[in-house]
């Protein structure tokens, strides 16, 4: 049995080198290849006994039928990109409306800010690195957990992430948000608020020029990571008892304990002053008093009164970020939803 697939192999064309001493005007630019094969057995020949190695024949015959498997393939590769395309716009329009409910709602209630921060805290810093149990998994919600001594107080912030829950979940397209999640944005728009705040203090309590201070100099565009982390699951019971300190009753050493159990130091303990109780002046005199602790306490306090804050801000989004993720696999197909395909032949033209 023979048969030739020169048509399939045109890469072997150049390696035939044309003939010397005659005009390009009366022969081909190649010589005639024939090629013959025979079960195992491949020859090749040309008219000047120019003979290909059976290994580069094959070679060209491999490259060939892969390079048809890849454009073949082209269309899989586009629809799952699409496809991808279009979740991430579902995560992104669904995260914009949670912050904005979440901002609205924080708006109306300031007073609720440091409780939210607390409740944040509280449900990721149960995290135990040795059995890999415990972070911001949404454990916190449950009644067994919130009325511990270290929770103290914070049934106000839990009852606040209900009521926005109702709201976000009876708008959700895919499904409703996790408590891991939820607890976490809240924390956030609380943070963002207090940096508006101070961004508008700064401009004697004018909103119009705090607003324009702060989108010009803070740190807006610093939550891109912490935003991607969207997708945590809930638990299905409450993290072990022992692993979040009471603030207002620990040492700095208990503090700076805990914290470094999680792999942060003196300076991640001082940038989240703000998270450890309802009063940061009266926390930073407590962490001041540690000589570990006083050079952060002293460098955040100052940047918090310069116009952008920087060192502050960008410090605690990076702390924060870091917290809010402990031990937790996300999910970034969460929360997206199947589109619905329109029917081109219902269309009234």
């Amino acid at each position: 049995m023979a048969f030739s697939f020169l048509s399939t192999v045109p890469s072997l064309l150049p390696l035939v080198p044309a003939p010397l001493n005659i005009a390009a005007t009366s022969v081909s630019r190649y010589p005639t290849v024939s090629v013959t094969i025979r079960c195992n057995k491949i020859e090749v020949y040309t008219a000047n006994e120019v003979r290909f190695h059976r290994r580069d024949i094959l070679k060209c015959v491999g490259a060939t039928f892969g390079m048809e498997l890849i454009r073949s393939s082209g269309t899989f590769v586009e629809v799952a990109e699409a496809a991808d395309l279009i979740q991430r716009r579902q995560r992104s329009e669904f995260l914009s409306s949670i912050k904005d409910t979440l901002f609205q709602a924080i708006k109306a209630n300031r007073d609720i800010i440091p409780s939210l921060l607390t409740l944040a805290l509280n449900d990721a810093i149960t995290y135990d690195k040795a059995s890999k149990s415990g972070g911001p998994n949404g454990s916190i919600r449950f009644s067994s957990e919130i009325s511990r001594p270290e929770n103290k107080g914070l049934t106000a912030a839990l009852n606040f992430i209900e009521e926005a829950k109702k709201e976000i979940d009876s708008y959700s397209k895919g499904g409703p948000i996790s408590y891991a999640d939820l607890i976490q944005l809240a924390a956030q728009s609380a943070t963002k608020q207090t940096f508006l705040a101070a961004a508008i203090r700064k401009c004697g309590g004018n909103e119009e020029k705090g607003n324009l201070l702060y989108t010009a100099y803070g740190s807006n565009g610093q939550w891109g990571l912490f935003e991607r982390n969207f997708g945590r699951s809930d638990t299905q019971e409450p993290d072990p008892e022992g692993r979040v300190p009471q603030w207002d009753k620990a040492s700095v050493q208990e503090l700076k304990d805990k914290f470094s159990a999680l792999g942060l130091g003196p300076r991640q303990l001082a940038v989240l002053s703000a998270f450890l109780g309802p009063d940061q002046i009266a926390t930073e005199t407590l962490l001041a008093a540690d000589p570990e602790v006083f050079p952060w306490v002293q460098k955040y306090q100052r940047s918090r009164e310069t116009v952008s804050e920087t060192d502050y801000e960008v410090d605690l989004i990076t702390t924060f970020t870091k917290l809010s993720s402990l031990g937790q696999q996300i999910n970034y197909e969460a929360y997206t939803y199947p589109v619905k395909k329109v029917d081109f032949s219902k269309l009234k033209l």
